[in-house]
């Protein structure tokens, strides 16, 4: 319980430091900070590989669905690095940082798809607001409503995905001794 506690403290706190970090343009302390983290996370994993495959997973979905989010005018990010045609690399954190919660502060969620995918398309777009109004980026030039919906789709599918990444590879193997 006391880990999923400090599971859920670490995920805001990392989500701050990243998202302060970007309007101010410094972000490699919070993008350092967020990768130990998630290093230390895996590690303390009952399961490590699964565990770094999702992440893994996770980040690679979070840089493609930002990207083409903010390459079709919906979104601008603040501090683009690595470049300005990709998400940068503190969005990558804070997915890396969220599906740290997936085994975690979001277990409950396991099994409940639609209420993931409810869940999903509603705070998503959400934290991207609140990034966006603590000065993290735009709105691009397609506009608000536009990237609020585009965001909602992406977290709406993004988080019952994660969980299916998780038990997926439970069932396969289940299937595997019958």
């Amino acid at each position: 319980m006391m880990a999923k506690f400090w599971n859920f403290v670490l995920l805001q706190v990392g989500w701050f430091a990243c998202v302060i970090g970007a309007a101010n343009q410094e972000v490699f302390w919070p993008v350092i900070g967020s990768f130990f983290y998630v290093i230390f996370h895996i590690w303390r994993s009952p399961l490590p590989v699964i565990e770094l495959k999702l992440l893994i997973k996770a980040v690679v979905l979070g840089v493609s669905a930002d990207t083409l989010v903010a390459n079709l005018g919906f979104l601008y990010f603040q501090d683009a690095w690595p470049s300005a045609y990709l998400s940068p690399i503190w969005m990558w954190a804070l997915w890396a940082l969220v599906a740290s919660t997936v085994n975690g502060s979001l277990s409950w969620l396991k099994g409940k798809p639609i209420l993931g995918a409810v869940l999903g398309a509603i705070f998503g777009p959400m934290s991207y607001e609140a990034g966006i109004h603590m000065g993290a980026g735009a709105w691009g030039p397609n506009g608000q409503l536009g990237g609020l919906i585009a965001i909602a789709i992406v977290w709406a599918i993004a988080i019952p995905l994660f969980f299916y990444w998780v038990e997926a590879p439970t069932n396969h193997s289940l299937l595997k001794k019958m």
